[in-house]
């Protein structure tokens, strides 16, 4: 079939728009559904492409993206994993690997990097995906990056790019510096954040960005220089069919549920504890259960037992969807008590099954909550007092909760759906193909993988693709080397890897800077699983 059949399509083979279905890789460094936003995004996004019509392929490394199974999408939606050296697994996060364990420069790149207390996977899973992709040119119609801005994924990569980015990484690091308490531990934020130095630069050329609200489409031309006519707004929003009512769960009284990191300063969970001490003096019956790992050490375990909260603050992790479901559906108010979120799932997620909502105005979380008063209950973040006033507001009105969860739902129906959200990015999938000069030419292969799982994909790419090319990440793209120092240049593509034993690191590369192995720093195992969450 040539490009002009193809792009034409017939009655028999169209996606839901009525235009040829398209061949979609869909990448992402980090997958896990069940522990911040980007995992969400690539289950249901994907999902809901291929009950469009479309074909897509997601690609992705460790934790593994969790795809749904249907019968409507059945051979349609396929993950072929691109696997790492999976560094931060429990329970040996920051683990040094064994020497059988290098498959290649990119593998001794992530350790040394890791080593001088850096975050490498953004990088090299770019330079992993781009392997993947230049090998299977023509495979895609489209490559759809989720907020990996690795340098790998500039030039050439045998398709369009487009780029979602839920909010500037340099949003948390910034909140992270602010929170963080001593020069050693400042020294150490700034090592770990060192890859946002790269996503500016990277972000900053990309033909294409997605991004969820307003509010980071805003963040995300102050923060990383992107011009603003290349970003654009396609909401997301919940599994309406998932989180939905159900009157037969018995709501508990005085339960406050909130979805959160207590690690994570900004997603102000200290704040929401502080509250909950305030609320308890005028409802005895209220508790707290926190969706997200028990913290052992940190401020907000500091505020439990400061405050006597043991036995009213519960935390719960690895529960199912229906359980999680179950959960919010039981409790008389949900909360968001974020300084700054890009959008914010668990509101999204807490409204669609009608649970009034107590939430900040912190970054875009207004655009999905809506109105005070109206869909929800609005308050300053970074507030206790304020959190307080509005948690007892609601525990002791009964129509208040009702209306509010009404007006919740019907604003998430209306606004967002996954559904709507799928349809939205694949409007600007065609748009990046009818203005890119890289769309292929010839008929592609039909090499795609069948169904299910491809464990260890990409491994058998051949290492010559990651040579000097890559380093250099095209001459076209005006990305100088990688800026990468001694660490890249002494690792040949395809030779051995050099032994590094005794622990001795080699210099960083993240964000372009060699950084001495002697102001290496360890970093915050707590903090791995939400580093670019």
């Amino acid at each position: 079939m040539t490009a002009e059949a193809r792009e034409a399509g017939s009655p028999e083979d169209s996606a839901a728009d009525g235009l040829r279905p398209l061949d979609i890789a869909l990448l992402t460094y980090k997958g896990n559904p069940f522990c911040g936003g980007q995992g969400v995004y690539v289950r249901h996004l994907s999902r809901e492409l291929a009950r469009l019509g479309h074909r897509v392929e997601v690609i992705g490394s460790q934790p593994y993206p969790v795809l749904d199974e249907g019968a409507e999408y059945a051979g349609r939606l396929t993950l072929t994993e691109l696997p790492s050296l999976d560094l931060y697994r429990q329970p040996d996060p920051f683990r040094t690997p064994g020497r059988d364990e290098y498959r290649d420069w990119i593998d001794a790149l992530e350790v040394g990097t890791m080593w001088t207390g850096g975050f490498p996977e953004p990088l090299t899973f770019s330079l992993r995906a781009r392997r993947l992709l230049r090998a299977r040119r023509g495979d895609f119609d489209v490559v759809h990056d989720n907020q990996t801005l690795g340098y790998g994924l500039l030039g050439d990569v045998g398709a369009p790019l487009v780029t979602t980015i839920h909010h500037p990484i340099t949003v948390d690091r910034q909140l992270e510096l602010d929170a963080a308490d001593g020069w050693r531990r400042r020294m150490s934020v700034r090592r770990w954040y060192a890859f946002t130095r790269m996503q500016k630069r990277v972000a900053r050329r990309l033909p294409s960005v997605l991004t969820v609200s307003g509010t980071s489409r805003q963040e995300i031309v102050d923060h990383l220089g992107v011009a603003q006519d290349r970003i654009h707004v396609v909401h997301i929003g919940a599994d309406t069919d998932l989180f939905s009512p159900d009157p037969s769960v018995r709501r508990i009284p005085g339960r406050i549920v909130t979805t959160s990191s207590a690690d994570v300063p900004l997603k102000g969970l200290v704040f929401l504890v502080e509250a909950l001490a305030k609320v308890r003096t005028e409802h005895p019956d209220a508790h707290l259960v926190v969706v997200g790992k028990r913290p052992t050490e940190g401020p907000v375990a500091q505020a439990v037992e400061r405050y006597g909260l043991e036995g009213a603050v519960e935390f719960v992790k690895g529960i199912s969807d229906a359980e999680l479901v179950d959960l919010v559906r039981s409790a008389e108010v949900a909360c968001v008590p974020s300084l700054y979120e890009g959008f914010s799932l668990p509101a999204a997620e807490a409204m669609a099954t009608g649970t009034p909502l107590v939430a900040t105005t912190g970054g875009a979380i207004p655009e999905v909550a809506g109105r005070d008063g109206e869909t929800c209950l609005a308050v300053p973040p970074g507030d206790s007092g304020a959190l307080a006033a509005g948690l007892n507001r609601l525990l002791g009105d009964e129509e208040l909760r009702r209306r509010l969860g009404a007006a919740g739902r019907e604003r998430v129906l209306r606004h967002f759906t996954w559904a709507k959200a799928a349809e939205g990015t694949v409007s600007r999938y065609r748009e990046a193909m009818a203005r890119s000069a890289t769309a292929p030419s010839t008929p592609r292969a039909s090499r795609r993988p069948t169904a299910g799982s491809t464990p260890g994909a990409g491994r058998a790419v051949p290492a010559r693709e990651a040579g000097s090319a890559v380093l250099a990440m095209e001459a076209s793209s005006g990305v100088p080397s990688v800026e990468a120092g001694s660490a890249v240049s002494a690792i040949e593509a395809g030779s051995a890897v050099p032994a590094m034993e005794g622990g001795h690191a080699v210099p960083a590369i993240e964000g372009g800077h060699s950084v001495p192995a002697g102001e290496a720093e360890t970093g915050n195992p707590a903090r791995v699983t939400e580093a670019a969450q």
